[in-house]
């Protein structure tokens, strides 16, 4: 979720908005640890708002039906080193 707020250039409010929740439950999901977690409704009305607003969300082993350039976090070999201060990567975990 945060990795499409940053490619649409809008915050936790905006997509609050955008799918129509409050920042709080926007802030809860993008808080769950790996696959983001909520009720079925919720998370329908998430991604239908980031689809709407151009992002294409692509499935585990599910090639992207656009064109274009995108960016796909790509599995690697366990114990790999860390990305970033303080975020561990999780090979096999998309965002």
């Amino acid at each position: 979720m945060r990795a499409a707020r940053a490619l649409l250039g809008i915050d936790q409010r905006q997509l609050a908005e955008l799918a129509g929740l409050s920042p709080p439950t926007i802030q809860r999901m993008e808080a769950s640890g790996g696959q983001v977690r909520g009720v079925v409704d919720t998370l329908v009305k998430v991604v239908n708002a980031l689809e709407a607003a151009g992002i294409e969300l692509i499935g585990e082993n599910v090639p992207s039906a656009g064109a274009g350039r995108g960016v796909r976090l790509r599995e690697i070999a366990a114990g790999a080193a860390t990305l970033a201060p303080g975020r561990p990567h999780a090979a096999g975990k998309s965002r």
